[in-house]
């Protein structure tokens, strides 16, 4: 009876600790999200400066030239999504106006079928303003992950420095515990070579429908093919988000034909990198069941806000190698599999 007690009473104080700690980082979100994001980015630039480290390159140097590409790729995204977005927002007028005669063509069509469709009934179901309004808010959500660029850069550049002496650090300020180190380093190269395997298919899959997209005339193909990268991280439900957006301006501006050729290249690209080719390199499932993920996009976008959702499943993966780096835990990584 007592060890029941014990247990309970173990599992309502970490229950509780955990509410907490939710609450906390929810509430101190606006902090948070530029610590996370630098965090995930140290994390895949590790290896690179590993790389240098071992060509002979001194820690500081490496860091001063990682942060200088950083500085180029922010400089340029941040100019380039600077002016697509007031291009876009330029365009919106016309393209509520293609839109809606559009949805006048599907009831005329319809009427004549002998399906008698009241012409303000689409209206009220599917506003013109409302769908380029959705369509404008990733654009936003785009230009506010840059919002803290130079603060997110520098928390990486001191999370980098850090890094090369923080095992020796740990070492001297809590003794020679083989068994925990041994699993912080297991769990150390099992979040890198995900982070890392799964960026390399994202860019893969972004850089494949950006290409298609642009053979194909549609209007900010880098653009989708940005948010194509992003949104790849969220396994099964991220792919269907992100190919929306582009398919409906598909359909507004070149018509059924390249819409369904825009619909079909999401799903083929999607299938080939997620299915087939992300399976073989990371040697092992590393998924998410659909129910996991779609309960990981709505908590952390909760707790986080956008970028929450945009981290949600490199966050959950994150937990979930943890879990699964020690035998007492494995029970709970198993049940968050697909």
């Amino acid at each position: 009876m007592s060890t029941n007690s014990h247990v309970t009473s173990n599992l309502l104080v970490t229950l509780a600790a955990a509410i907490i700690v939710i609450a906390g980082v929810r509430s101190a979100a606006d902090m948070m999200v530029p610590f996370l994001l630098a965090v995930f980015i140290a994390v895949l630039s590790a290896p690179i400066m590993h790389w240098l480290s071992r060509r002979g390159i001194p820690d500081v140097l490496a860091v001063l030239m990682m942060m200088l590409g950083f500085l180029i790729i922010g400089s340029g995204l941040t100019l380039f999504l600077g002016g697509t977005v007031n291009a876009f927002y330029q365009d919106i007028p016309l393209y509520e106006t293609k839109l809606q005669n559009l949805m006048q063509g599907v009831v005329t069509w319809l009427n004549a079928q002998g399906v008698e469709v009241p012409a303000n009934l689409l209206r009220e179901y599917v506003d013109p303003g409302v769908v380029m309004s959705m369509v404008a808010s990733v654009f936003n959500g785009l230009g506010g992950v840059l919002t803290n660029a130079f603060l997110i850069l520098f928390t990486v550049v001191f999370i980098l420095l850090e890094a090369s002496g923080m095992p020796e650090k740990l070492k001297r300020a809590f003794g020679e515990q083989t068994s925990a180190f041994a699993h912080f380093e297991r769990f150390s190269d099992l979040v890198q070579r995900y982070l890392a395997i799964k960026t390399l298919m994202s860019l893969g899959t972004g850089v494949s429908i950006g290409l298609v997209l642009w053979v194909i005339g549609v209007d900010y193909a880098p653009v989708w093919a940005l948010v194509a990268f992003l949104l790849n991280y969220i396994p099964n439900i991220g792919s269907i988000i992100a190919a929306v957006p582009a398919v409906l301006i598909a359909l507004i501006q070149l018509g059924p034909g390249s819409a369904l050729v825009t619909a079909i290249t999401y799903v083929v690209v999607n299938t080939l990198f997620g299915n087939v080719l992300e399976p073989r390199m990371m040697g092992r499932t590393l998924g998410l069941s659909t129910l996991v993920v779609f309960l990981s996009l709505v908590f952390w976008g909760w707790v986080l806000g956008p970028v929450g959702m945009l981290l949600s499943i490199p966050l959950t993966m994150v937990v979930k190698i943890a879990l699964e780096t020690r035998p007492q835990t494995r029970w709970m990584a198993t049940l968050l599999d697909h």
